[in-house]
């Protein structure tokens, strides 16, 4: 008895395993692959209102990924608040957006090996006028200081945390806020690294003094549901070839400002 009872179990335990691991065959079957994004985040994945187009790091990898599959991608769009909760209810098979790797979200999540290392921190962006007012935190904890923030990720965490009596303001838009500091109407947006570099370069108005000493230090991944083994396999396989054949090192000098490591 206790013998067929282990059989019936190992028998239910394979079932369910074999369930699980028709992700893949599902995206090949549908012949396109479900990529969530929020296309608010240059030089992640920003969606050019001018072509319609995404652009960005994540964009091309998307595409290396949906072409590895010989399927077309299919974007799905989120925000920031709703990220987690899209991607739990399955609304996409995959996320791509400057998504960074913590353990928040590998406790509910799988996240895929990660890129883009050694070049992510949290660090600010100003106007020029002001980049020798921001040195330290405690420069910007203040009452005066009006700090505009994105809502649902990193960086609204980062502020809420690190910067308690500072006036924070919520902008929904994110790839609008560094206009909007750049116009007057913040003090400071909490950023990363990756984007302040690209905005500096973007809008003479703008400065990141502490771009190369920022308050914390991470990497990004490809957010997906946790249990698909055989789908973050394969994101990973597919993320090991593209550093082992130097593609990801191009895309990473291209996009995020890696140098070169072979000059």
């Amino acid at each position: 008895m206790k013998r067929l009872c282990l059989m019936i179990v190992a028998v239910m335990m394979l079932m369910i395993a074999q369930a699980e691991a028709g992700h893949l065959d599902d995206i090949a079957a549908r012949g396109t692959i479900r990529i969530g994004t929020t296309g608010d985040y240059i030089p992640m994945s920003y969606l050019n209102p001018a072509t319609g187009e995404y652009e960005g790091i994540d964009a091309e990898l998307s595409k290396i990924i949906a072409d590895s599959l010989g399927v077309k991608i299919e974007y799905v769009p989120t925000t920031w608040p709703t990220l987690s909760a899209d991607m739990l209810a399955g609304k996409f098979d995959i996320a791509l957006c400057g998504i960074s790797r913590n353990f928040a979200r590998a406790k509910v999540m799988a996240m895929s090996d990660a890129y883009g290392e050694g070049l992510f921190g949290k660090t600010i962006l100003c106007r020029k006028t002001d980049a020798k007012k921001f040195k330290t935190l405690a420069d910007m904890n203040k009452p005066t200081v009006r700090i505009m923030i994105n809502p649902g990720g990193t960086n609204e965490k980062f502020a809420r945390a690190n910067l308690p009596n500072a006036k924070l303001i919520v902008h929904e838009d994110n790839a609008d806020i560094p206009i909007q500091i750049a116009e007057g109407n913040a003090d400071i947006m909490i950023t990363e690294t990756v984007e302040a570099f690209s905005w500096v370069k973007r809008e003479p108005k703008l400065a990141a003094p502490l771009v190369d000493k920022p308050f914390s230090r991470h990497s990004c991944g490809i957010l997906m549901q946790r249990g698909d083994q055989e789908l973050l396999n394969y994101i990973n396989f597919v993320l090991a070839e593209l550093r082992m054949d130097g593609t990801l090192e191009q895309l990473e000098i291209k996009y995020l400002g890696r140098k070169n490591a072979t000059k």
